[in-house]
């Protein structure tokens, strides 16, 4: 019997291809709580990735040896880490909030009393007696706070584990997806589907320098400042201003956290700064609030603009429209997702306009025509014997 042919026509296919690409943006977009934790876990592996790299390429180690090393040792450091100084920040923790409670009752009593100001008596004691009401609320209500954040503590803890088993599968399987995803396209597409994914890696990895470089850059500034004015364990928090900077919002606000509550405990170890503990509290705030303005608004700014190669205000703006719209997860992550938007969207308009893939010019192409010598010299040859006959 004679073969059917079953291939499906060319309008056939854009309308399957249409139905399927909606349906699954519909699915991801109903289950988008359900991505984040995979979102995360793809951009802490896409940070250590590296390291695997490294120990591949340098050592006779496998990959899936590089792969154990690394991930095992990167969870040890985070784990590590915490529980080290954990009992330190929680003594140093109680006396800071000792402290405060003190100056709040200290107010409340303040305010309680009498006060005259140029003959006519000023009455706070109904303030007082809210902040007082305030307090005691606040401080009955700590037990039903308490079994909520026993709650999402709970809840938490299962979305850390899918993050820990999702990184360590996306550093294992990394290889494998993408030569699978590049694979199920036809032959002819495999060499600039791989410069595509070239291009697109290379924002990734400058992004990732870009941020190394930003994270050296505030860590030295602020071990430098509060060098000067004389914070105990300035360079332990210039280490860790450096390190939260990789957090927008949350951190440098835990940054300052921790430098403002060393000041106000310890004050300055320098003797020509003779201040009260909370006068270099705030002077380490103002210090503070202003070497994170220029961080914020011209410092991240150019570095990361120049590392995807981004104009300074477009990163500026789309760092604060994704704070809002995502958080610290969108804010984090919207400037090498809108660049390489840019570069595969190019890449598109490129294939429907019927042009070249990749523009020539740019540096990201990975193999040039090289002209020899020789080629150098015929063409020269040629210019000057069409100069003559003419």
């Amino acid at each position: 019997m004679k073969e059917q042919n079953h291939e499906w026509s060319l309008s056939l296919r854009y309308l399957v291809f249409g139905v399927v690409f909606t349906l699954l943006a519909v699915g991801l977009w109903y289950i988008r709580s359900i991505l984040e934790p995979l979102v995360i876990a793809a951009f802490i592996a896409y940070l250590i990735h590296p390291a695997v790299n490294y120990l591949t390429r340098r050592t006779r180690l496998s990959r899936t040896a590089s792969v154990n090393l690394v991930y095992f040792i990167t969870l040890a450091v985070l784990i590590g880490t915490p529980s080290t100084l954990t009992p330190i920040f929680f003594d140093e923790f109680k006396q800071v909030v000792t402290d405060v409670l003190n100056i709040f009752d200290q107010l409340v009593v303040w305010l309680m009393k009498p006060h005259v100001s140029l003959v006519i008596p000023i009455d706070f004691g109904q303030l007082g007696s809210r902040l007082t009401q305030f307090r005691t609320t606040f401080l009955s209500s700590l037990p039903d706070q308490a079994l909520q954040l026993l709650g999402k503590t709970s809840v938490g803890v299962l979305w850390l584990l899918v993050i820990l088993v999702a990184v360590y599968y996306f550093l294992a399987e990394w290889p494998r997806l993408r030569n699978g995803f590049i694979s199920s396209f036809p032959d002819s597409y495999h060499p600039e589907l791989n410069e595509l994914y070239q291009r697109v890696r290379s924002i990734w990895m400058n992004y990732l320098r870009g941020q190394l470089l930003l994270m050296a850059i505030v860590g030295v500034t602020f071990t430098i400042a509060w060098t000067i004015i004389g914070i105990p364990g300035a360079l332990v928090l210039g280490v860790a201003a450096g390190f939260l900077t990789l957090i927008p919002d949350v951190g440098p606000f835990l940054a300052a956290g921790l430098a403002a509550g060393v000041a106000l405990l310890e004050g300055s170890n320098w003797s020509w700064m003779p201040v009260s503990n909370l006068i270099v509290m705030l002077i380490v705030v103002a210090t503070y609030l202003f070497l994170i303005a220029i961080k914020n608004f011209w410092l991240r700014p150019f570095i990361m603009g120049r590392s995807v190669h981004m104009h300074e205000a477009l990163v500026i703006i789309s760092i604060i429209l994704s704070t809002i719209l995502w958080g610290i997860l969108g804010a984090l992550l919207i400037v090498p997702v809108l660049a390489s938007l840019v570069v595969i969207l190019d890449y598109l308009r490129r294939r429907i306009l019927g042009l070249p893939p990749f523009p020539p010019t740019e540096p990201f192409v990975l193999e040039t025509h090289m002209v020899s010598g020789s080629e150098k010299v015929a063409a020269l040859k040629s210019r000057i014997s069409r100069k003559k006959k003419g």
